[in-house]
């Protein structure tokens, strides 16, 4: 048999022009060492310079012309790229009109030589055996299964800790799949949720297969998991966005927690959300896929409808939301609502969900100033007036607080900064609904819906939850807890509307001519125009399209790109001109 002299080679350059695979010989002397998945140092026929990049194949003959360079040096012997990783990071770029090694650097954590000198001393290390229950929803994903189901409203206790009834549901479905040796991926949104999902499994059995990759780790640490878990034996990897990309030994399923929350936006080209690139790996890799979450967004019930995900039963209980009416439109909080705050007091903590509350309102407090000019200052100074001796603690992006004890305190926090409290709070208020409601967005009502809901879930299985001056379908879906009857009415508005997720969209921006000359590329495609004007960069527009044509249009645009980066560029010390951008499924387009 012949040995393959031929190295396939993935660049790691952000340029368009060269997201292509590359031809290299491989020397005599690497015939041993050059292997799918390496990192390689290879020369460009430019200037004399050389690049990085990956081995992503080999192979006994060429198609290209000339002569082949050869490879300069191996980098590091440890395959750190899995094929189906480098399979998953092709389909992300060209689904979002990227370049591969964008969606790489996202994959593969930067080397680490003395993390990986020790690795590769000791030996990969297959993890312990566990001994978890096997459940029927962690035989259905093995088995393939792609479903969607609401979580447990309600706090769990895990080794001592209170977490939130999803990480508990979770835990146990990924120590399910482990049990059954296939290996479980965990996408969550922040760092918050990934804290409990670990307390979760540390104090199950899967504790010793446990492989956290959050991108926000230690450098050494980050890539010590990601060595890991390119071993044997089934592994639950956890984290966030980034960890839906990590190498896994025989997948069996991939799970994501709140796939509509906006930390799943992925803010680096090309864009592509957690949900995604989990519905791509699960397709390529026939792993079972479970969408978890507290409500329904619209493209999940989408999703659906159309067959391509199976529903599970709701859960059994849900927490008791009394809706309640402005009774006195001068007061910051109606009556109904001060005597169950007053009351549930008396037992234990009360969260009250604001739309921002804001450094004057401690000082305010502190200081027992007059109330400051903002909505969360006066609540503060009215809950601290109202409750005297009672504590008042403010939980913002500035304030953050994962959990408190549970002695009587008021809980003032914006919306996903909410602490958790031990057994839950006893009453929950949820104000500013209206103004939260008054948000430009597509997707302003689930928005809405899931940051009540995430606060609802933290309330004592007793308590109540008080949802103040909001009406309608809304109101009623929360106080009902029917969230997929609301999300289907809502995708029925956007399809006669033909807007997202009925559509997809793709937005252009840049100088006037490339922009006007890919739009009417877009539109010979089967774009359609919805939004066409001008941009701080030159023009910008906005084309939506049916799913069908996604594929097409990607590659139109891509073809775009590479002519936009191959145009001659003015001799320094002229600015570059504006550049051509293009985005797949813009989250907030309009």
């Amino acid at each position: 048999m012949a040995v393959p002299s031929i190295a396939n080679v993935v660049l790691d350059s952000p340029l368009p022009r060269l997201d292509h695979l590359f031809d290299y010989r491989i020397p005599e002397g690497l015939r041993d060492a050059v292997t799918p998945g390496v990192r390689v140092k290879v020369p460009l026929r430019v200037a004399g310079r050389s690049a990085d990049g990956w081995v992503v194949g080999l192979a006994e003959t060429t198609d290209a012309p000339g002569e082949l360079s050869a490879i300069d040096r191996v980098v590091s012997p440890v395959p750190v790229l899995a094929p189906e990783v480098w399979r998953l990071a092709r389909a992300v770029a060209d689904r979002g009109a990227g370049v591969a090694s964008d969606v790489l650097r996202i994959a593969v954590p930067k080397r680490q030589a003395r993390v990986e000198q020790r690795w590769l001393k000791d030996g990969p290390v297959a993890p312990p055996p566990g001994d978890a229950p096997r459940l029927p929803v962690g035989d259905a994903l093995v088995e393939g299964r792609r479903l969607t189901a609401l979580a447990t409203p309600h706090p769990a206790v895990r080794g001592g800790r209170t977490i939130g009834g999803w990480a508990a549901e979770l835990a146990d479905t990924a120590a399910s799949v482990a049990a059954a040796g296939r290996s479980a991926i965990v996408a969550v949104p922040d760092r918050r949720d990934l804290d409990q999902l670990a307390a979760a499994l540390a104090a199950g059995p899967a504790a010793g297969a446990v492989l956290r990759v959050d991108a926000t780790l230690p450098a050494a640490e980050r890539y010590r998991a990601h060595l890991a878990a390119l071993g044997p034996g089934p592994r639950v990897i956890i984290g966030a966005r980034s960890a839906v990309y990590a190498p896994a030994a025989d997948l069996g399923a991939i799970l994501v927690w709140d796939e509509a929350d906006a930390f799943h936006q992925e803010p680096l080209a090309p864009y592509a959300a957690t949900r995604d690139v989990a519905l791509l790996r699960q397709e390529q890799s026939g792993a079972g896929l479970l969408f978890l979450a507290h409500t329904r967004s619209t493209t999940v019930q989408r999703l659906v409808q159309v067959g391509w995900l199976g529903e599970r039963p709701p859960p059994r209980t849900r927490p008791e939301v009394v809706l309640t009416p402005d009774d006195d439109r001068a007061a910051r909080i109606p009556s109904s609502a001060w005597r169950a705050l007053r009351q549930a007091l008396t037992a234990g903590p009360v969260l009250v969900q604001v739309a921002r509350p804001g450094e004057a309102a401690l000082r305010a407090l502190s200081a027992g100033d007059a109330p400051p000019p903002i909505d969360a200052g006066r609540t503060a100074h009215e809950l601290g007036r109202a409750f005297p001796g009672v504590p008042v603690l403010i939980a913002d992006g500035e304030h953050v607080h994962d959990e408190i004890d549970g002695e009587p305190r008021i809980v003032v926090a914006t919306r996903g900064a909410e602490p958790r409290a031990p057994a839950g709070y006893r009453a929950v208020l949820l104000l500013d609904g209206r103004r939260m409601l008054a948000r430009e967005s597509l997707w302003v009502a689930e928005d809405c819906l899931r940051w009540w809901a995430g606060a609802a879930a933290l309330a004592a299985p007793d308590a109540p939850v008080h949802l103040v001056g909001v009406t309608g379908d809304v109101a009623t879906a929360l106080a009902t807890w029917r969230f997929p009857g609301f999300a289907a009415r809502q995708l029925a508005d956007r399809r006669l509307l033909r807007f997202p997720p009925v559509v997809r969209l793709v937005a252009v921006t840049g100088p006037a001519a490339p922009v006007e000359a890919l739009v009417e590329e877009l539109e010979a495609g089967g774009a359609e125009v919805l939004v066409h004007g001008t941009d701080p960069t030159g023009r910008r527009a906005v084309l939506r399209f049916d799913y069908a044509a996604g594929p097409r249009l990607a590659a139109v645009a891509k073809a775009a790109l590479v002519r936009a980066g191959s145009a001659r560029r003015p001799k320094p010390p002229a600015p570059p001109p504006p550049s051509l951008r293009v985005r797949f499924d813009p989250h907030e387009p309009l």
